[in-house]
């Protein structure tokens, strides 16, 4: 049961020679969910081999062009594969629109349909649901409407102990129930505690994605204790003035908020193309909060499957 993160653009307005614009990929049990797609996105989805034909569902936070002006050159490329399967977008309206126009001029008619699902960036909603995963809307603070998505496992069912299970000849039909907590009763006057059928479940895994916002402890009951938070640093302290301006956030900023909402571990990143090096970002955030990475293109985190106590 995979739960991965693939980081494929960690620059804030324009790429540089080692990093491009913001896209990130969330494996979550063999469904690719990409979010945010800037310039050069495709080729990043090539160099890290991830398959174009997984990739079904789109999340875009906001309509600014570093976010937004690899969708293009991916769309385009889907027709050219002859793709047939049906694409999510998930974004503000206006993009429907600007696609939409985009299409009929450069590419006159799709194999494939591509499903609008227009966000509320005002609210905190869920914007996809499976059997295993929920996504959720965060509302964040920028210039223009913005919102992050939060992507959590649905709860995990116990594990049937498989000794046990061979010992009471359990059947099939009775195994799910069991799963879900139910005791298994052998006869009229014997029934066996599932306690001692099962194994306790594995924990919900969960990644919340917050770029493009200036400081906000309004989004911290949202993204509580979540295991694995982006949360955007494009500037550090020094340039506090500048972040406030722009409506973004400093290192020490996205620190504050991975430490008052007790996540797990925290990545940070839209760099400024002004720091070469972002080792102050990142020594700058691990003064308020550990364990810190600063987003790396091509970087992998897994979250792992863990036993709940």
């Amino acid at each position: 049961m995979t739960f991965e993160l693939t980081i494929l653009g960690s620059s804030s307005a324009v790429p540089t020679s080692k990093r491009n614009l913001t896209a990130h990929v969330l494996n979550a049990h063999e469904r690719f969910f990409l979010i945010d797609c800037g310039e050069g996105t495709q080729l990043q989805i090539r160099k890290n081999k991830i398959r174009f034909g997984k990739i079904n569902h789109i999340f875009i936070s906001h309509l600014h062009g570093d976010h937004i002006f690899g969708l293009f050159g991916l769309i385009s490329t889907f027709s050219l594969l002859n793709r047939q399967t049906d694409l999510h977008i998930y974004a503000h309206k206006e993009l429907e629109h600007i696609l939409e126009n985009h299409i009929a001029y450069f590419e006159r008619k799709l194999p494939f349909t591509i499903v609008y699902h227009h966000l509320h960036p005002e609210k905190n909603e869920i914007i996809y649901e499976d059997k295993r995963i929920t996504v959720e809307t965060i509302p964040l603070k920028h210039r223009i409407p913005t919102c992050g998505f939060l992507f959590k496992e649905k709860p995990h069912l116990r594990n049937l102990r498989k000794n046990v299970v061979q010992q009471y000849e359990i059947p099939i039909r009775e195994r799910q129930n069991i799963k879900a907590g139910a005791d298994f009763k052998l006869s009229e006057k014997q029934i066996i505690p599932n306690a001692e059928l099962t194994l306790p479940p594995y924990k919900q895994r969960s990644y919340a994605y917050c770029t493009d916002t200036a400081y906000s402890e309004k989004i911290i009951s949202i993204i509580q204790n979540v295991d694995l938070l982006f949360h955007e640093a494009t500037f550090t302290e020094q340039l506090s003035s500048q972040a406030k301006k722009t409506c973004h956030s400093t290192a020490k900023q996205a620190a504050t908020i991975a430490q008052k909402a007790n996540v797990r571990k925290l990545i940070i990143g839209h760099f400024s193309g002004r720091y070469k090096d972002v080792t102050p970002l990142v020594e700058e955030a691990r003064k308020v909060f550990n364990p810190v990475f600063p987003a790396e293109d091509g970087e992998k985190y897994v979250v792992e499957l863990e036993r709940e106590s």
